[in-house]
Order: structure tokens, then C-alpha cells, then sequence
């Protein structure tokens, strides 16, 4: 069976960290391309993060310089690293993987969302 399975999230202090984890199972996921996502209640999905096969990353401008984005293949699992956090980042994140030949980030992030597969979501809350 294929599956994303996020974990990591929580309750954090404004400027505290979290990890978040995505974890594969049933398939490879060195081969796919992973973007992290998050839906704030009320709000769109947005996009935060992506890592590439190669490991080329892209990070939503909200997010540049406090989070990181990681792979370790021999886990099968994606790491995004999330300092500074900031209140507006209470969300759900979710994170979705695709095998993709396509090298723009910004056009893998669009095939992800059509045809990726995804996680069931990790709740963060950034709250005093």
C-alpha cells in the first residue's frame, strides 16, 4: 500500500521549532519529487516547500530563511525544519510526493497537487 504519513506537529510557542517528518511506505521516494503544503482554516492551500529528486529546494517567500527542507533516502522520509515560527504559521501541513520528469519547480509543484500522492495532514499550532 502507498502512503505519506506526516508527523511532528504540535503546539509551539511563537519562535519556537518543529520538525516535521514524511514518512513513504510502499514505494521509493528517492525517485519523487516532495513539496510541503498548508491549509490555515478559512485560508487556500498554499505552497511552502519542495525538494526535488536532485535535491534542488524551493521555499515560499513566507518561509524563506526560517525553514529547511531535507531528504534522507535510506529513511524513505522528508524532513522540513521550521524556526522562528510565527503565529500565521498555524496550519495543517500536508506533504504530497510525485515521479516526475519535469524539472521547473513551480510546474512540479503543479503536477504534484494534480496527480501526487499525499499525506493525511499534521496539525501545527503557533500560540502563546
Amino acid at each position: 500500500q502507498v502512503r505519506l504519513v506526516e508527523s511532528g506537529g504540535g503546539l509551539v510557542q511563537p519562535g519556537g521549532s518543529l520538525r516535521l517528518s514524511c514518512a513513504a511506505s510502499g514505494f521509493t521516494l528517492a525517485k519523487d519529487a516532495v513539496g510541503w503544503f498548508r491549509q490555515a482554516p478559512g485560508k487556500e492551500r498554499e505552497r511552502v516547500s519542495c525538494i526535488t529528486r536532485d535535491a534542488a529546494t524551493y521555499y515560499a517567500d513566507s518561509v524563506k530563511g526560517r525553514f529547511t527542507v531535507s531528504r534522507d533516502n535510506a529513511k524513505n522520509t522528508v524532513y522540513l525544519q521550521m524556526n522562528s515560527l510565527k503565529p500565521e504559521g498555524t496550519a495543517i501541513y500536508s506533504c504530497a510526493s510525485v515521479d516526475t520528469d519535469v524539472q521547473a519547480i513551480s510546474r512540479i509543484l503543479k503536477v504534484m497537487e494534480d496527480f501526487g500522492s499525499w499525506g493525511q495532514g499534521t496539525q501545527v499550532t503557533v500560540s502563546s
